[in-house]
């Protein structure tokens, strides 16, 4: 079986680099995915606009000019949210005692649920200041959030990072680096993982985003406030609840727990992500169960 399995293709994290004396610039692929993935956000939203048919009332709830005040506000809001968020979840003694350390943001760290906290504050801020109903800033957000997360974990996979636990399955990659070392445990001499980045691309990028598309296709749900915003939370929810399983913890809760439990009950363990999806898993539930009783507007 392990025969089988993949070795990690060459692929390099940075898309180019540029090297003059002192002077070095590097684009990422997961800087690429950020930037790719606010601008498509940005243009999808703007269509919407466009046709006031998709919204409650046959209005579209904001002029189409100021989607790009909105990709501001929630550009500031997913990086201040995602570093923060990463900070108080994941590291929070480490950052506490080297508090110049919580501005590297070039050195990685950032929450997805800090993020998605950031950026719903953002658009509550934006709502409130140009008069529009929070339900549609969250239901256009909502509508957009799978295409950013499918680039997003894609260039988690080139980054070889964020892989998932030790396997024998034929699709498992040995991934370079601390990724492709096996535990102590470990009955094999090769170390193959679970790409769990590519399982999350599927479910939270891909499978979102058609369910989304064929909700506002066939039931014209934008219509329908909270529809979509409950859609994207239960699906992420319980997508990410899923693949935790598969995924390598963090770090820091392999010290405190052998099995990178976050939270143990009983003999059951969660995992952080586990903790954080399971809040946005009832909420989605929530808002589903309110906007179909609502009649469409």
């Amino acid at each position: 079986m392990l025969s089988l399995q993949i070795a990690f293709p060459p692929l390099s994290p940075e898309l180019f680099r540029i090297e003059i004396g002192n002077f070095v610039f590097a684009l990422r692929w997961y800087a690429l995915a950020y930037i790719a993935g606010f601008l498509i956000g940005w243009r999808l939203i703007m269509a919407a606009m466009r046709r006031p048919a998709l919204w409650p009332g046959g209005v579209a709830p904001m002029a189409p000019e100021r989607v790009e005040v909105l990709l501001t506000w929630i550009v500031l809001g997913v990086i201040l949210g995602g570093r923060l968020g990463f900070v108080l979840f994941y590291q929070p003694a480490y950052y506490f005692a080297n508090p110049e350390q919580i501005l590297r943001v070039w050195e990685g760290g950032m929450s997805f649920h800090g993020g998605l906290l950031g950026a719903a504050a953002a658009g509550w801020i934006f709502a409130r200041r140009e008069g529009v109903a929070p339900s549609a800033i969250s239901d256009a957000m909502a509508m957009v959030i799978a295409v950013g997360l499918f680039l997003g974990r894609v260039a988690n996979f080139i980054n070889a990072e964020l892989w998932g636990r030790p396997t024998t399955v034929a699709w498992g990659v040995i991934f370079p680096g601390p990724g492709g070392v096996c535990p102590p445990d470990w009955p094999h001499a090769v170390c193959a993982r679970h790409p769990t980045q590519l399982y999350e691309a599927a479910l939270e990028g891909l499978l979102l985003g058609l369910v989304v598309w064929w909700l506002i296709r066939r039931y014209n749900a934008l219509a329908r406030p909270w529809l979509i915003t409950g859609t994207f939370f239960a699906i992420y929810g319980l997508a990410r609840f899923i693949v935790e399983f598969w995924r390598e913890p963090d770090a820091q809760f392999l010290v405190r727990h052998p099995q990178g439990h976050a939270l143990s009950l009983g003999d059951f363990g969660l995992t952080m992500g586990q903790v954080l999806s399971l809040p946005l898993l009832a909420v989605g539930l929530v808002l589903l169960a309110y906007a179909w009783r609502r009649p469409s507007a």
